[in-house]
């Protein structure tokens, strides 16, 4: 999972295109870039590292020009080497650079073919390197010195053709404009927006609208699935459908996790689908437990809090903040190997003895994936004194490994993988454990949005991939990509590379 950003603008984008990566900064902690253009030329600054740290005055001092785009990275398959930060940029034709969200899932074929019979190299292992060069091909065998928006759409409707899995892109043609666009399922969000300016228009591409809300900019839409978005450096609008049957089935893991509760993407509120997951959570446990004993509800912040508090409203019981967060640690999901999780799970949070003495307490956690962290939450809340400890998950069992860009382990890793949910209780040291029902949440992010989606990508929940181009072959193949065996040789691997390249 990644955070893109693109602009067009009447003015130097840099700082703004620095102000909305450090708003979507939760969404990758691994590295951040920029990339700018003027006078026909691209200035680039890309590092591992968070936002603040990547980019100091002397680099912000050279991303010069009107029109740029930004990503910050969350490696999915462990890799934290900095020669796979974005964007990434080729100079032919034109000069086109580009930043993606997602994974494509058949990436190994492309990248054979665009060896064999589009003559190009690949230089990393990132598929996004692999998307911006079966783009520049495409736009490549238009032919035309100065292309047209129609030569744009029609080089992007190759690429769904080409490629498959979720993806939302940003893309810089030097000289020329920005371009947006989004998988035909819309599995990856994207939206747009516009702010006016005593000299016209400007527009920005986000993968999230708090993006466009921290910068003054108002919500246009989102960007629709298959759809792309072509802005061009004076400022003029462009769009298409390009996707020849789009549906709308966005991942729903957006609104359990990923996604700011402030931001909404497809016309749900995330704030508003988390509420709804605290409301039919708390239902289920008045129907399993009706005589309950809970004493208090206490949320794992930050992601859980929102639906925390409407439990604790629909169950009528207290709720308290019982857990103190460090702010200066990383979200603990998006780390990249176990032992780096569990180091930090006490390093951000500490508990406090006053809420969980002599109490029956209800945590209550936006998911759960391998397990190991809420099992060390439960013993940090017994420690503290509690009398009792149970355990609620926003979201349902999740058991299958996720192929779209979030770095789910592979199958096996998974604490409800081949398990009921009394043996993950357990497990995890829980007096009793509930998970959400599927069809609760698909109802609780679809109840009032307006939209009418065709479907979710729940595939983490039920085993269904909606590309329907996933095999055995494939997962055991992510599988031993992703495995915190695996991580950790890459990431040794990197550091060796890292070093010689600093050297």
């Amino acid at each position: 999972m990644c955070g893109i950003v693109g602009m067009v603008a009447k003015r130097n984008v840099n700082q703004p295109l620095y102000d909305a990566l450090t708003v979507l900064q939760h969404r990758g902690q691994d590295a951040a870039g920029i990339v700018t253009c003027a006078d026909n030329r691209f200035f680039l600054r890309k590092d591992n590292g968070l936002v603040r740290d990547v980019f100091r005055t002397r680099h912000m001092q050279r991303l010069a020009g009107n029109i740029g785009i930004g990503h910050v990275r969350y490696p999915t398959a462990g890799s934290s080497s900095s020669a796979e930060a974005q964007p990434f940029y080729v100079n032919s034709p034109y000069g086109i650079t580009l930043a993606h969200n997602g994974n494509l899932t058949n990436a190994d074929q492309i990248k054979e073919h665009l060896f064999k019979a589009d003559l190009r190299h690949i230089n990393t292992h990132s598929d996004s390197e692999i998307l911006l060069n079966v783009f520049a091909h495409e736009l490549q065998k238009q032919n035309k010195f100065i292309p047209e928006p129609a030569d744009i759409f029609e080089a992007i409707k190759q690429v769904h053709h080409r490629c498959e899995g979720g993806y939302a892109v940003v893309a810089m043609l030097v000289g020329h404009g920005i371009v947006g666009f989004r998988d035909p399922h819309g599995i990856r969000p994207l939206v747009y927006g516009r702010k006016e300016t005593v000299n016209g228009y400007e527009y920005m591409l986000a993968s999230e609208s708090v993006a466009l809300d921290a910068l003054g900019f108002e919500l246009v839409a989102d960007v629709a699935p298959g759809e792309a978005i072509y802005i061009s450096a004076e400022g003029e609008l462009h769009q298409m459908q390009c996707a020849d049957s789009p549906q709308l089935t966005p991942c729903i893991f957006e609104y359990v996790y990923f996604a700011r509760p402030d931001s909404i993407i497809d016309g749900s509120s995330v704030y508003k689908a988390r509420l709804k997951m605290g409301e039919k959570l708390a239902e289920k446990i008045l129907q399993a437990y009706p005589d309950h004993d809970i004493d208090v509800v206490i949320p794992i912040p930050d992601t859980s809090r929102t639906s925390a508090l409407q439990m604790a409203n629909r169950l009528g019981v207290k709720y308290r903040e019982g857990f103190i967060k460090n702010r200066y640690i990383g979200r603990t999901f998006i780390m990249p190997g176990q032992k780096e999780r569990k180091k930090s799970v006490r390093q951000k949070l500490n508990a406090i003895d006053l809420e969980f003495r002599g109490k029956n307490v209800l945590l209550v956690d936006d998911s759960i994936v391998r397990g190991t962290t809420c099992k060390q939450i439960i013993e940090m809340a017994r420690d503290a004194g509690a009398a009792k400890v149970y355990f609620c998950s926003a979201a349902p069992a999740i058991r299958f490994p996720n192929v779209y860009g979030i770095d789910m382990p592979s199958a096996h890793e998974l604490i409800a993988f081949n398990r009921t949910e009394q043996q993950v209780a357990e497990i995890i040291g829980a007096d009793w454990l509930i998970y959400q029902d599927l069809t609760d949440l698909q109802h609780a992010v679809a109840e009032g949005s307006g939209t009418t989606f065709d479907g979710f990508e729940c595939s983490v929940f039920d085993g269904h991939y909606i590309t329907g181009n996933i095999t055995d072959d494939y997962l055991e193949q992510l599988r031993q990509q992703r495995s915190d065996a695996a991580k950790k040789k890459k990431i040794a691997e990197d550091t060796v590379i890292d070093l010689h390249n600093d050297a």
